[in-house]
């Protein structure tokens, strides 16, 4: 089953984006994506 997380910039901590996952993953999901806080694109972790 897939579950509904929350994306959070790495650099301001903003919450910008949500996504899905798989729920077997371990490990928190990291991507690079757009922050308008920042403007510029950055890196952003799945937020417990």
């Amino acid at each position: 089953m897939r579950k509904k997380v929350v994306l959070a910039c790495v650099e301001c901590g903003s919450r910008n984006y949500t996504t899905m996952k798989n729920s077997s993953e371990a490990e928190r999901l990291e991507m690079k994506k757009f922050c308008k806080t920042c403007n510029s694109h950055t890196t952003h972790r799945e937020t417990k």
